[in-house]
This record gives C-alpha cells, sequence and structure tokens, in this order.
C-alpha cells in the first residue's frame, strides 16, 4: 500500500495507539545520528529528509523480505501491535487523516529503507529543502525480541 503523508517536523509514525505510553519519544543521540528511527515499545517514528509530503509504502509479509534494491538507509527495529490496529500518520494529521492498518496482534520485526526517488504524485512544497525519498515499510511477525539493526548506513545525517 501506497500512502502520502505529511512529514510535518521531518518525521511520521507508526504506532499501535492502545498501548501508547508517554515518554521521550525514543528520539535517543543515537537513533538521530545513526538509526533514524525512534522507538519505543508500541511506536516507531521515522525520520524524513524533508518536512513536506512524503511517500511511504509499507507492506506485511509472513517472514523477512529481501531488501529493497537501491536502498540508501535501511534499519530494523520491534514494535509490539497488542491492540491489532497500526497508524500511520504525520505530527500534524488530524483524526482522521491517518491510515490505520489492521494486524494480528503480536510482536513485528519493521524494517524501514529509504529509497532515492521523485517527488511525490501529489502537490508538494517546492521551497522545502532536502532530498527526496520513498520510504519503504516492511513489516512482519516475529516471536522473540531484537535490538534495532542498522542493516545498510546512509550517508551523514542531513542538515536540518
Amino acid at each position: 500500500m501506497r500512502h502520502v503523508v505529511h512529514a510535518d517536523q521531518r518525521q511520521f509514525s507508526l504506532r499501535d495507539n492502545t498501548a501508547w505510553v508517554p515518554g521521550d519519544g525514543g528520539w535517543s543521540d543515537e537513533a538521530v545520528t545513526s538509526h533514524r528511527i525512534a522507538v519505543e515499545p508500541s511506536s516507531l517514528a521515522v525520520a524524513t529528509a524533508r518536512s513536506d509530503l512524503v511517500e511511504v509504502e509499507v507492506a506485511v509479509h509472513p517472514g523477512s523480505p529481501p531488501v529493497p534494491s537501491g536502498a540508501e538507509h535501511v534499519v530494523e527495529a520491534d514494535l509490539a501491535v497488542p491492540g491489532g490496529k497500526v497508524t500511520l500518520a504525520g505530527p500534524a494529521d488530524y483524526p482522521g487523516q491517518e491510515r490505520v492498518l489492521e494486524l494480528a496482534p503480536g510482536r513485528y520485526r519493521v524494517r524501514v529503507s529509504y529509497v532515492e526517488s521523485g517527488p511525490p504524485a501529489v502537490t508538494w512544497n517546492e521551497h522545502e529543502y532536502g532530498e527526496h525519498f520513498r520510504y519503504v515499510v516492511d513489516l512482519w511477525p516475529v516471536t522473540a525480541p531484537a535490538p534495532v539493526t542498522v542493516v545498510r548506513q546512509g550517508a551523514a545525517v542531513w542538515d536540518g
């Protein structure tokens, strides 16, 4: 499923709202400088190269899929989905603008791949700086927890 998300504040999230617990959002120094994702047990925030409309492709698989060819940066983390519904949204989305994905309750491994792209096929902010990427989000069920893993380290953190 392809979606266009408003990545206001240079991020979007994938989260199970039924299990939300207040915290720091997971943005540690390592999350910013290396991972490019912030992880909490039932929430992932994905850093984007632009504070703009971005293309996000989400797919659920029975097992680990291949890494997309041409991915500039690839990182994996766990996501707990106790409620069976995951919300994909940007920070400025109003209720009703988010996308809801139905999954079987459980633990999922999430791979986020940053694939160089042109702008999305919708009106976007031509005055916003930063590269265009298609953010490929692959999920598959797992039973054992695993740490955040950078599969492929992209170039240095973007200016922002």
